[in-house]
């Protein structure tokens, strides 16, 4: 008799969910997901940019010309991320972005993250270039999460580590899961090392590093904060 895996693998990412013998047939045929309404404009097989298994959809948010496909584990994880944002696409005067990350990672996956981004016409508030020397950190952070429309947060071991320690980051994310506009992105660790630290972010589901290069990973951002 198959066996649920997601003690061992997790099903908070596209390959964890689609590789499982139970939930991955159940989410290939939808569930309970069969009164909800379909957030795909098409589906296909293969030509996925990034990793996951399954077959490969475009969600509605992206452009017919553009050339990033998705599983259907993704697009149901950035949907209400979307919805949200697009209720946000008003408010004048805000970032696409706010970039949660540990101030380890500041010089390296994080300021990739960041150029990746920004490569893409997308706007980030990230934390080397706002911060002016000798600004209060924390009231800084508070004004970069008011005026953002989607969080993004960097799980590294670093930021397990500062979490863990209550540090900064720790707030940061407070304050990013009491809004629903929050995207994980999992490197160089696991979401079970990440349940571990903080349950309630382990909680969401997100995009690792471990399925897909990180610049495929910035293109699926781009597109979800693009009108």
């Amino acid at each position: 008799m198959a066996r649920c895996t997601a003690p061992v693998y997790g099903h908070r990412t596209a390959s964890g969910a689609a590789a499982c013998p139970v939930c991955g047939s159940r989410s290939r045929g939808y569930g309970s997901y069969s009164s909800y309404s379909s957030p795909y404009s098409s589906s296909g097989s293969g030509g996925s940019s990034g990793g996951g298994s399954g077959s490969s959809v475009r969600p509605r948010w992206s452009r017919a010309s553009s050339s990033v496909m998705y599983t259907p584990a993704e697009v149901r994880t950035l949907t209400p991320v979307r919805e949200n944002f697009e209720k946000r696409a008003s408010v004048p005067d805000l970032r696409d972005v706010f970039l949660c990350h540990a101030w380890d990672d500041r010089k390296g996956v994080a300021q990739e993250l960041h150029d990746l981004l920004e490569s893409r016409g997308v706007s980030v508030w990230f934390s080397e270039k706002d911060v002016l020397l000798g600004a209060p950190l924390l009231r800084e952070i508070d004004k970069g999460l008011a005026k953002s429309r989607v969080g993004i947060v960097l799980v590294t071991p670093a930021l397990l580590r500062r979490v863990a320690a209550e540090g900064i980051a720790d707030k940061e994310l407070s304050a990013l899961l009491a809004r629903d506009l929050l995207v994980p992105i999992v490197h160089d660790t696991t979401y079970e090392a990440l349940r571990d630290v903080s349950p309630l972010l382990g909680s969401r589901s997100g995009l690792s590093t471990a399925e897909q290069p990180i610049a495929d990973i910035a293109a699926k951002l781009a597109e979800l904060v693009t009108l």
